[in-house]
């Protein structure tokens, strides 16, 4: 599938189809192309748009979650967008998670599919090796539980990523950023309707995360993936739109409150 990626401003996004906004924000080696299946799916019936996240442009002094939230801020309100449902993978699921407790407002729905905020095993806690290109294959093949998943296109941006000092630093900063941001004591202020959708198999935010989730976020529905890891949009499509579009239809108003 082609993307028409539109720019205005200093932000670059997709933005395709009509009707309640459906916001979607990737992980921190993500490409808006994670969220291809989504897109072709839900363009149908929502206006899908996906901002592709400054981590790689932001200067490392000030690359980490406060800044990415800052800028997720400026995207929404230069879009005038309200009334969203909010989708976050991996890191895009924290910094959702910050978004709506700041602005609770303009969010109806939220999904977490693979969310750090709580805890991670991650790449991007050290250093990333550089100059292998196997060890990245490995390390993306890690994200899923069928390696066949991690195209070549795949590895290949993340082996160009990693072979940047510059890039390799930020990712660090903003890993790091991430562990140090427990939302625990927050997350219990979230009210809107949120789903879970996680991979039974996945090895970086593994299942007991997700249930910790489930528990602290109190209007929350889990919902499992089998033979699935970090990336279930990606790895079962079918299956994650299915449990998305039942989401969506059985909670089509939400009273977002934070209290």
């Amino acid at each position: 599938m082609s993307f028409h990626i539109k720019t205005q401003g200093e932000f670059q996004y997709i933005d395709e189809g009509q009707g309640e906004p459906l916001l979607l924000l990737h992980g921190l080696f993500g490409a808006l192309s994670n969220w291809e299946f989504v897109l072709s799916e839900f363009s149908q019936t929502h206006r899908v748009i996906i901002p592709m996240m400054p981590i790689y442009q932001m200067p490392v002094r000030s690359a980490g979650l406060e800044m990415l939230t800052e800028f997720i801020e400026g995207f929404v309100n230069t879009q005038k967008l309200t009334g969203m449902t909010l989708l976050g993978n991996s890191l895009g699921g924290h910094i959702a998670l910050m978004y709506v407790l700041r602005n609770p407002e303009k969010v109806n729905r939220l999904i977490l599919t693979g969310s750090s905020g709580l805890f991670e095993s991650a790449m991007g806690g050290s250093y990333p090796k550089r100059g292998s290109y196997e060890y990245i294959k490995e390390r993306v093949e890690y994200t899923f539980y069928d390696p066949k998943t991690a195209s070549k296109d795949l590895v290949d941006e993340v082996f160009e990523i990693t072979n940047s000092i510059p890039k390799c630093l930020n990712i660090v900063a903003i890993a790091k950023s991430a562990q140090r941001h427990n939302m625990a004591n927050e997350i219990t202020k979230i009210k809107m309707p949120t789903l879970l959708i996680w991979g039974l198999n996945d090895t970086i935010t593994p299942p007991s995360v997700a249930y910790e989730f489930n528990r602290l976020i109190p209007n929350s529905t889990l919902r499992f993936i089998d033979k699935c890891s970090h990336a279930p949009m990606m790895e079962h499509p079918g299956k994650f739109n299915v449990l998305l579009r039942d989401f969506l239809t059985k909670n089509p108003v939400a009273s977002p409150l934070v209290t």
